[in-house]
């Protein structure tokens, strides 16, 4: 029989990709706020539940005797919402799935977010070294990325309590294929121009955001670690540190860029998972790939 996977935010952009990849090899129990239109999909058992309320969060993940749980489903911006209902609709559900999960005995893999470095400040602030590594200072800005990083606190308590592992991903601006919504930034960007973009002109591709999840399902980790899941390029095209000056009127100190490199490093999933971005904006902004027919 097939090892179970619960997958929040079932629905959503990257969790609905999540679940199309593993209902091949697990039992996937797909969890949301409502349920698709279409329940009849093969290896995926769908359940219409709010992660903000505890028995239904607890009995639901707990019942389903998972191996892992893969949590996506938070409110992803304060674009439509206010930053405390973000903070605590995001805060709750991460606890409840999380401490879920750790009674279950299941290891977790979760989306954090690349908003942690401080990206989304109005005035964006140069980074302290670049690349941005997982050890570089977090500089929480809005409601949205203090929930992540209250997310990860969460994670560390999880794995003390229970002994579990999990690995909280910090994805950049994920793309999905055939509709970039990084085109338009790309086609305007000009050296004398440019402004400061708080995430460095990064991003990633939805199918790596999928196999770095897969990856850190299966490897042997102990504790918490964080992961950087970024694109291996600037969606620029154009000298990536170049542009930052441009941007940023300066470079740090510590400046080890070549060429259209991302100005954040994904070398940790490299290095204890084996992990690297394959997708870049070149081939895949005008890519045709059929995505998850459920969502």
């Amino acid at each position: 029989m097939s090892e179970t996977v619960v997958v929040t935010g079932a629905l959503g952009g990257a969790g609905s990709w999540v679940v199309e990849e593993l209902r091949s090899d697990y039992e996937v129990v797909a969890v949301d706020l409502s349920l698709p239109e279409t329940t009849g999909v093969d290896g995926v058992d769908f359940r219409a539940v709010d992660l903000t309320e505890q028995g239904p969060a607890w009995e639901t993940i707990v019942d389903a005797d998972p191996t892992a749980v893969v949590h996506f489903g938070n409110i992803p911006h304060e674009e439509d919402n206010a930053g405390g209902d973000v903070y605590e609709n995001n805060v709750l559900s991460t606890y409840h799935t999380l401490e879920a999960a750790g009674r279950a005995g299941a290891d977790v893999v979760w989306a954090s977010s690349e908003t942690v470095y401080g990206t989304h400040w109005t005035e964006p602030e140069l980074p302290d070294y670049l690349p941005v590594d997982v050890e570089h200072p977090v500089r929480p800005w809005n409601g949205y990325e203090t929930s992540k990083l209250a997310g990860e606190a969460a994670a560390e308590r999880v794995v003390n309590r229970f002994g579990v592992s999990v690995a909280s991903i910090r994805p950049s601006w994920i793309q999905y294929p055939g509709r970039y919504q990084i085109t338009a930034i790309r086609e305007a960007f000009d050296f004398e121009s440019a402004g400061r973009f708080g995430n460095l002109w990064s991003y990633v591709d939805i199918r790596d955001v999928v196999s770095l999840v897969t990856a850190a399902l299966d490897a042997d980790f102990e504790g918490h670690e964080v992961f950087n899941a970024f694109a291996a390029d600037n969606f620029l095209g154009v000298d990536t540190a170049a542009a930052v000056e441009a941007g940023f009127g300066d470079l740090p100190a510590d400046c080890d860029l070549d060429g259209d490199e991302s100005a954040f490093s994904t070398a940790h999933a490299r290095d204890l998972l084996g992990w690297e971005p394959t997708h870049s904006w070149e081939t895949a902004e005008d890519e045709s790939v059929e995505g998850p027919s459920f969502a």
